[in-house]
């Protein structure tokens, strides 16, 4: 047997007296399958990016016996469901894998039946030092419940009614037009840095799919986007800021935007890198590079566009973050507004 591609296996098939060449995917703790037709084909392209984006089983397959009615057998059963195979982003599927892999390990040969409210809201307290991820944890848990209930596994939901941790952080600071002018006037066009600034800013895009951006996305003056974290494919006209600037930077490679060695950026990777380009242009800590994406929205906001107009753009499923920047934008508009009508109107008695 020899391998053809990264975890990829082939043998040479004489049954039946006619020689087959067959093809298995096998990588450690992922599911092991047959892949159909040959590399290079639809199908066999097609099997080989489902193994590969179908994650690690659970750490408890294969190492434990596994009970009826525990928590390990409701996780090993959502993680084979319809709803969890569906996410789009594989990235978020394995965020999920990660979080419940850590639950059962701790809590998996426990009774499903014996969880209870009070449970998850100890282990949620637990987690209040870092109340983000101790949010994400509860929203899983609370998807982990509904399934449970739905599969007739328990008849009650033990996490409908726990409470979010209340946050007074507001996330990811927007970038102001003084700090996107400080970092243009040490990063010149022509440049990596400038490339990187402006593609986030006039696509309003995640710098998970920044990085994937190259210059066979762009066609006939629209850049076709397919979004990592929803799977949605967004079509966005190229700012002509931004066509200037692409047209300015040298690019060889598949990606606009590539490591020192030339290879594409990963998006965490991508994330340290510019941040280290905003050290140099002397830019605060606050400055990260998804506040790129919050400042292209804010611009669209304060030009007039709508939420739904603004979505279109920067791919939001939920229109409620995005109705943030609308609103600021209405109230600037309005008290701008109101001002100048207090102005006229006194202007007016003062000829009187």
């Amino acid at each position: 047997m020899s391998r053809i591609r990264r975890y990829v296996h082939s043998w040479i098939d004489n049954r039946h007296g006619k020689a087959r060449a067959r093809y298995f995917f096998r990588r450690r703790s992922f599911k092991q399958m047959s892949l159909p037709g040959l590399p290079g084909s639809a199908e066999f392209e097609q099997a080989y990016a489902a193994a590969m984006a179908g994650g690690p089983l659970p750490s408890t397959v294969g190492i434990k016996r596994i009970r009826a009615g525990s928590i390990d057998a409701l996780v090993i059963a959502y993680l084979n469901s319809p709803g969890f195979l569906a996410i789009p982003s594989p990235a978020t599927r394995t965020t999920y894998r990660g979080i419940l892999e850590a639950f059962t390990r701790e809590h998996g040969s426990k009774p499903l039946a014996a969880l209870s409210r009070k449970h998850i809201e100890a282990m949620l307290a637990a987690k209040i030092a870092k109340p983000a991820a101790a949010n994400h944890w509860l929203r899983l848990m609370k998807q982990l419940m509904r399934f449970a209930v739905r599969e007739q596994l328990r008849g009650d939901d033990p996490a409908r009614d726990v409470e979010y941790i209340k946050r007074r952080a507001a996330g990811f600071h927007t970038w102001t037009e003084d700090e996107i002018a400080q970092f243009e006037a040490h990063h010149p066009i022509g440049t990596k840095p400038r490339l990187a600034l402006a593609l986030m800013l006039y696509t309003a895009q995640r710098r998970s799919d920044v990085v994937k951006m190259g210059r066979q996305h762009v066609r006939n003056g629209v850049a076709q986007v397919r979004q990592q974290k929803t799977g949605a494919m967004l079509a966005i006209p190229v700012h002509p800021a931004l066509k200037a600037i692409l047209d300015a930077t040298p690019s060889e490679h598949l990606t606009f935007l590539t490591t020192a060695y030339g290879k594409p950026f990963t998006a965490a990777g991508f994330g340290n890198w510019f941040r280290d380009r905003c050290d140099e242009a002397g830019l605060p800590a606050h400055c990260a590079a998804h506040g790129l994406r919050k400042a292209a929205c804010r611009r669209l906001a304060e030009a007039g566009c709508s939420a739904n107009v603004i979505a279109s753009i920067s791919g939001h499923l939920s229109l409620r973050e995005v109705e943030r920047y609308t609103k600021a934008a209405d109230q600037e508009r309005m008290a701008r507004q109101g001002m100048a009508a207090m102005i006229t109107a006194r202007n007016a008695r003062s000829h009187d």
